[in-house]
């Protein structure tokens, strides 16, 4: 007699993995949204996206099919800002909450990258195309208009000229010395980033509010995702491993420890990273039961 075949859900690491897995078919929207699942594992995924799509839908049938870009665009932002509410957190920016999608649709509140996926979602409902900019220190969309590109603030709505993004630009172009024949053109700051791009900023972003939270437990979830999402971003396997070892895994530690040491040899941290590997190997095991 054969045993009923058993079919068991992927966890939430492996549906993340299965939506990153290719660039063609990455699966943006749908693994930002899963990235909620880290915080409350019962989500489902497919009930934000079509909470998502329900408001692109309300909104695409205000538009007459004849309506001008200015016209669409118009209309997306007051919808967007004005009737729905999303603006930008600016009473608790660092709670991770507004890094989940679907906790930044049921508050309306947000940081600037979870409030530009939302808002691209919705300018590709109204006719107009729109993409993400990693803007250095804060996230930005770009439209495509007739006449030319808008860059829009998605924290606040506000649309920013050449004037502004190279103000906003000065600072880092002086700590970082590309000033003058170094000078490097605002152009190159406002490139459409990648849906994998985006998605590393969004998981650097909780990285970053774990870490100084010393949430270890939660920072490892993300890491899970940045190594899977980044399998050749060696510091991302070395920052798993340090988590892993402040968690008591010496063994899984260790070999994140040295996967970084065979491809970053000459790190400037590598002579460090090999004694904490050292003391890893040494670490005594506990009794079995």
């Amino acid at each position: 007699m054969s045993l009923p075949l058993r079919l068991d859900a992927p966890s939430p690491l492996e549906y993340f993995a299965s939506l990153v897995a290719e660039d063609e078919h990455f699966a943006l929207l749908e693994a930002a949204v899963s990235l909620g699942q880290d915080a409350d594992p019962s989500l489902d995924p497919q009930a934000v996206i079509d909470e998502i799509e329900a408001l692109g839908d309300r909104l695409r049938r205000r538009l007459p099919a004849d309506a001008s870009a200015m016209h669409r665009l118009r209309t997306l932002n007051r919808y967007f800002f004005r009737e729905l509410g999303f603006a930008g957190n600016v009473n608790d920016y660092y709670d991770a909450a507004n890094s989940y999608l679907h906790q930044v649709l049921a508050s309306r509140r947000g940081i600037p990258i979870s409030l530009a996926l939302l808002y691209i979602e919705l300018a590709g409902h109204a006719g107009l195309t729109a993409r993400g900019v990693s803007f250095p220190g804060h996230f930005l969309v770009k439209l495509r208009l007739p006449h030319g590109e808008a860059v829009m603030d998605p924290f606040n709505g506000r649309s920013l000229s050449r004037e502004e993004l190279e103000e906003r630009l000065e600072p880092l172009r002086r700590k970082q010395g590309l000033v003058g024949d170094f000078e490097v053109p605002l152009g190159l700051f406002l490139q459409s980033a990648t849906p994998r791009d985006i998605l590393a900023r969004m998981l650097r972003n909780l990285k970053s509010i774990h870490q100084q939270a010393e949430d270890f437990t939660s920072l490892l979830s993300v890491q899970h995702r940045l190594v899977c999402l980044l399998p050749d971003a060696w510091d991302e396997r070395r920052d798993r491993g340090l988590t892993l070892a402040e968690l008591g895994q010496p063994d899984a530690a260790a070999d994140d420890l040295v996967a970084y040491l065979a491809h970053e040899p000459d790190a400037a941290d590598a002579e460090p990273m090999r004694r904490m590997l050292a003391e890893l190997r040494d670490s005594p095991r506990p009794l079995l039961h």
